[in-house]
This record gives C-alpha cells, sequence and structure tokens, in this order.
C-alpha cells in the first residue's frame, strides 16, 4: 500500500542516489543554529509581549512587568506543566488514531528519484471535523468557559509543542543513519548543526505511516483552529459578546484551515513535501510555530475587542476573497498541469529534460501567484484586529520574508534543474510575486 515499484526500482543504489549537499542553505551552521534557537525564543516572546488580559493595556514590543518575573521561579515553573504536557500528548495521539482508523482513500505521490511512487492516506479533513464536533460539544455542554483551556495554557502548552518537535527531530535524524533510505538533496552536507535543521531524510516514515505530511497538515493546523476556537470562548467569557472583528478572524483562519485540509492532496506537489527534508525546521514549523503565532490575532481580539461596522467587514472580506481566488485558481492550474490534464489549454515550454513549464494562465503572470494570494489572505485575516499595536502584523511580515526566501530557494533549485531552459523561462515569465515589482 506505501510504495508502488518500477521494474528499474526494485534494487536502487542509494550511494548514487544520496549525493553528498555540496552548498549549505540558511547561511549554513551558522544560519541554522541562529534559527534553532532563536524562532522558539520568538514564538514566546510574542506571547509575552501581548497582554493576557483586559486590564493590561494594548500590546507593546516590551511588557516589563512581565519581562520582570522571567528569572523568578514560579515563572520558569509556569512554561511547563505536567497536566498540559499530558493533554498535548493526548492531542497527538487522538490525531494519529484519526489517522489510523477512519476511512479514506490513497492519493500516489509525485515520482521520487529511486523509481518509487509513495501513496498517502487522505483523511484529515475528517479529522477536523471529527475534533471540530467534540469541541463544539465541549461548549454546548458547559458552556464558552468550559473551551478555555487551550487560552488559559497557552505557554504549557507552547513548551510541549516544542518538546515534541525537537524529539521528532533528534530521532529522524538519528535514523536517518541506518539502512537505505533516500535522503533529501539538500540534507546531507554531513554537518550535524545544518542537517538536523532541514532533514537528512527525505520521507522519514513508519510503515504505511508518513510522518512528514501527517504533521504538515494535522496536529498543528487543526490545533491552530480549535486555539482560535477557544480565544473566542474566552472572548464571550470576558465581556459576553463575540465581536465583529473576531467574528472575521477565526472565519478567515477557519475557512483557511478547512480548505487547506479539504483539498490535503494538494500538499503532494508543494515543496515542502517533494524537496526537503523533514528535521527540525519543519517539525517546529508544523507543531509549535503554526498554531502558537498564527493565532496572534485572535489572541490579542480575545482581550481587546475591535468593532469594525459594515463598511470595515466589507472591505476586509473582500480582501480575503480576492487572495482566495488567486490563491485557489493558481494552484488548480499546477495541480490539473502536473497530472496530466489541461482544461484551459495553457501554453507551455518544453525543457531538455522532457518536462514542461507552465507560460500562461496565473503561472505565466507570477511564477508564484499562489505565495501572492497567499499573502493576501494572511493581510486580511490580521486586519480586523486593527492598528492599536504593530505587534499583530508580525504574521504578514514574517510570512513575506518566508516567501521570498522560499522563492529564491526555489529559483535556484530549477536554475540547477533546468539550466538554459530556466533563462528562457524567466524571460517569458520575469515576476516572481508581485507583479511589476519582484
Amino acid at each position: 500500500m506505501t510504495i508502488s515499484m518500477s521494474k528499474a526500482a526494485r534494487n536502487p543504489d542509494y550511494a548514487s542516489l544520496n549525493p553528498q549537499t555540496k552548498e549549505y542553505s540558511f547561511y549554513g551552521p551558522l544560519g541554522t543554529s541562529a534559527i534553532t534557537i532563536i524562532a522558539p525564543i520568538a514564538t514566546y516572546l510574542l506571547y509575552f509581549a501581548c497582554p493576557n488580559s483586559t486590564d493590561e493595556g494594548t500590546c507593546r514590543l516590551i511588557q516589563k512587568p512581565q519581562l520582570d518575573n522571567v528569572v523568578s521561579l514560579s515563572f520558569l515553573q509556569s512554561l511547563f506543566k505536567v497536566e498540559a504536557f499530558v493533554v498535548y500528548l493526548a492531542w497527538y495521539a487522538f490525531t494519529v488514531i484519526a489517522w489510523a482508523i477512519i476511512p479514506s482513500i490513497w492519493v500516489k505521490g509525485t515520482p521520487l528519484r529511486d523509481g518509487n511512487h509513495k501513496m498517502y492516506k487522505m483523511n484529515a479533513f475528517n479529522t477536523l471535523l471529527l475534533a471540530t464536533g467534540l469541541a463544539i460539544i465541549q461548549i454546548i455542554k458547559s458552556g464558552p468557559h468550559g473551551f478555555t483551556y487551550l487560552a488559559d495554557n497557552w505557554i504549557p502548552l507552547l513548551t510541549s509543542s516544542l518538546i515534541m518537535s525537537t524529539a521528532q527531530a533528534i530521532y529522524l535524524y538519528a535514523i536517518s543513519f541506518k539502512g537505505d533510505r533516500l535522503l533529501a538533496l539538500g540534507g546531507n552536507t554531513g554537518n550535524l548543526i545544518h542537517d538536523f535543521f532541514l532533514g537528512r531524510e527525505l520521507n522519514p516514515s513508519i510503515g504505511s505511516f508518513d510522518i512528514k505530511t501527517f504533521n504538515e497538515l494535522r496536529p498543528g493546523l487543526i490545533l491552530w483552529w480549535l486555539i482560535d476556537m477557544s480565544l473566542v470562548c474566552k472572548q464571550y467569557t470576558n465581556y459576553g459578546r463575540i465581536s465583529d472583528s473576531m467574528l472575521l478572524v477565526i472565519g478567515f483562519q477557519g475557512w483557511y484551515v478547512f480548505d487547506a485540509l479539504y483539498c490535503e492532496s494538494s500538499i503532494l506537489t508543494q515543496m515542502d513535501i517533494v524537496v526537503d527534508g523533514f528535521g527540525f525546521m519543519l517539525a517546529f514549523g508544523d507543531l509549535t510555530w503554526v498554531p502558537f503565532t498564527y493565532s496572534l490575532q485572535a489572541r490579542f481580539l480575545a482581550n481587546h475587542p475591535n468593532d469594525l461596522g459594515m463598511v470595515g467587514v466589507f472591505c476586509i472580506v473582500a480582501l480575503l476573497l480576492l487572495g482566495y481566488y488567486i490563491f485557489r485558481v493558481s494552484n488548480a492550474e499546477k495541480n490539473e498541469f502536473r497530472t496530466g490534464n489541461n482544461p484551459k489549454n495553457l501554453q507551455f515550454l518544453q525543457t531538455k529534460r522532457g518536462t514542461k513549464l507552465l507560460i500562461s494562465g496565473w503561472w505565466g503572470f507570477l511564477r508564484h501567484p499562489n505565495y501572492l494570494g497567499d499573502w493576501i489572505m494572511a493581510l486580511a485575516w490580521t486586519l480586523p484586529a486593527g492598528f492599536l499595536t504593530p505587534l499583530v502584523y508580525f504574521y504578514p511580515v514574517y510570512f513575506l520574508i518566508l516567501l521570498i526566501h522560499r522563492s529564491i530557494r526555489d529559483d535556484a533549485h530549477c536554475r540547477e534543474k533546468y539550466g538554459d531552459d530556466w533563462e528562457r523561462y524567466l524571460e517569458k515569465v520575469p515576476y516572481c510575486i508581485f507583479p511589476y515589482i519582484y
């Protein structure tokens, strides 16, 4: 079920398939070690820089009263709670069990370098529905105040997710040296720090359970949605109402999560799955960074409602719909074309490798139109928080930097892969993310 093989791939030569990586990413060991240290610290700082009660004022870059307590024993003890750790482990186990028992279809992934195709179980959307249903039952049974646990235990849950992501990265780095494994072309430098961060093995799996695709959409992404639900309950508990800004944030972010999991198979052609190994970068990003930084706007609004009015709501919804249209239509064009369909009769450039590069439709307008749509949506779900603090705009700023860096990595990979054909392609599609700008 997990892998289908061609005759030529029955005895692959992994020594030749796994050449040593010659170039570092993220500025080498210095850059990857800095990110490994700074990213978790930044996640905590985003919490402590924003007040967590209704009487602490608005977010600012430094909350001095809270930072004064950092050296205290009680503060250090608050970073980790056994109960929260058990709750997090139970949550992760729930998503694994749901993957195992919920009926689903299996989808073939893109061809691997050894000639194999992995098969992926597609039931993330049903897992999301189950988790959401259980949360709603709890809210109906106990009232909104009965579903504020995630909001009230933010830091110990964050710490628990950090422990899980770090443990996974260490384990997967260690086992990547055992047996014949297909390694990521960018994560085999021989430098422990760099390869631990990027991930050595391309598709670490336990039987038919693919760890990378599982983490990409399930434990962290669904937890982000549940945290948002908890923050809505927190706002209602604090104020006895839910603001229109909070409704927009949870609506937009919920739409993003539900849409991503409904279209689960679309991730199989993304760079994270096809090119990157699974190391600390993806483990931390999936399990910690996504749920505990992407919900920053909802956490701010839980304690500081912002009333937009009809005009404000209309303008922000229009922006979100524009971003969603660009994101979804461009991804659909790419996925249809890669699976051998071309219902729009899109033009393409034939390469010497035998593959084809789209040069019409959205992919003839920009090299990464899906990035543009994704960023517009990120901006739209931040605007409801208003302009009381710049801190809530951390996500669209960070996300823009991430997308630009990812596009640079992708262009470098394609230049190496296609050679002169890539230069011909750039002449036809000169703009990367923003038309006439970049």
